[in-house]
């Protein structure tokens, strides 16, 4: 089936659908990961974006039931190069395909990847429209520039979980899958704000000795701190974090009381709670490639990223100093207070399938609340 893909500056791109058939609308991006297309499928900082994927082929170890990182697909459409049906992973179940159909998620392919990267590139991510019914290419762009901006969205609060729930699920193994753990053998107690958290996050937190509590992203800081935790974390999740001003509010009541980690939008919503403000990056970050340097060691790492908005350091005055830079960009990867234990950061070291190099920061927030436990 024929399916257009077209910018909100005019550029058309002509392919062939695969998935579910239909119109979806979004911010277009894309992504540098050569592997790990179902981590990025299921990721709901992608809520409300359309990702293409910068490697050319995809599809090819198919879909399985355990590499998943929430409760389903946020993304409104998908781009690839080329899809290829016929997949081979010992623990595949299902094609690609059918996982984006069944979701009702629609997919593009058989389009120059690579020229539409460029144009991103260049011209920065837009709102753009992908059809398989609509086939008109001035309805299209027309359609494309009538897509809200995603300054502005607050998009964690579709995302979050409704009520709290408890997680006892820790890091896949190769002799038995994802283990339960006993919350009686861990040692700290962690309450974790769920802007759109990724499921890998909450494992390696158990991994950590971590007891963890997930909590709505409207969770108060009385309630937080009613649960008597030794550390507070806050996690990644999709759109512009200034439109969150009261999660911002009860952040700031946090500050001071507990150590506090916080990952991407989560890295966000904490600097705007110091203070703080963020900017729209003109095509963002998004792959698990990216160069990061830990200012505190001196130490780079490569790291997985995807976020489009950052920190804007020198609005934090003196209450935070630079954690993390990005050496491809020299945007702020993290940042930690001056005189509190607190810190967090742009990138995602919980990322599955990797790489793991900034898996180290669970360690280090887990040094916080030794430190600092009641």
């Amino acid at each position: 089936m024929k399916a257009i893909l077209a910018l909100a500056d005019g550029r058309i791109f002509e392919g062939k659908s695969f998935g579910a058939p239909g119109v979806a609308t979004g911010e277009v991006v894309f992504n540098t990961a050569m592997s790990g297309y179902q981590e990025v499928l299921t990721d709901p900082s992608y809520k409300g974006q359309m990702v293409t994927m910068t490697y050319p082929q995809i599809g090819n170890t198919g879909i399985n039931p355990e590499d998943i990182e929430s409760r389903g697909l946020f993304l409104s459409g998908f781009i690839v190069k080329e899809y290829l049906e016929c997949y081979s992973n010992w623990r595949a179940t299902m094609s690609l395909s059918s996982y984006l159909m069944e979701n009702g998620v629609v997919g593009i392919q058989a389009i120059d990847t690579r020229a539409l990267t460029r144009h991103l590139r260049d011209k920065g991510a837009q709102n753009g429209i992908i059809s398989t019914v609509d086939l008109d290419h001035a309805s299209l762009v027309a359609r494309a520039r009538a897509v809200p901006s995603m300054t502005g969205l607050d998009l964690a609060t579709g995302v979050s979980c409704q009520k709290p729930y408890h997680w006892t699920e820790g890091v896949w193994n190769l002799s038995g899958g994802y283990p339960q753990v006993d919350p009686a053998s861990l040692k700290y107690k962690v309450v974790a704000y769920d802007f759109g958290i990724k499921y890998n996050i909450l494992r390696c937190l158990i991994d950590s000795g971590c007891d963890v509590t997930v909590v709505p992203a409207h969770c108060t800081a009385e309630e937080a701190l009613s649960m008597n935790p030794d550390g507070i974390f806050l996690s990644n999740g999709p759109g512009d974090p200034e439109p969150l001003v009261g999660v911002q509010a009860e952040i700031r009541k946090l500050i001071g009381k507990k150590p506090i980690f916080g990952i991407c939008l989560g890295h966000q919503l904490l600097g705007l709670a110091l203070g703080g403000t963020t900017v729209k990056l003109p095509f963002g970050n998004h792959g698990s490639n990216l160069p990061v340097m830990d200012m505190s060691t001196r130490k780079v790492e490569i790291t997985s990223q995807n976020h489009g908005f950052a920190v804007d350091l020198g609005s934090l005055g003196s209450s935070a100093c630079l954690g993390h830079e990005n050496l491809n960009d020299q945007t702020v990867e993290g940042i930690r207070h001056c005189t509190l234990p607190i810190f967090s950061v742009q990138h995602h070291p919980e990322a599955s399938p990797g790489p793991h190099d900034s898996q180290y920061l669970f360690g280090r927030f887990v040094e916080l609340m030794e430190q600092h436990k009641a």
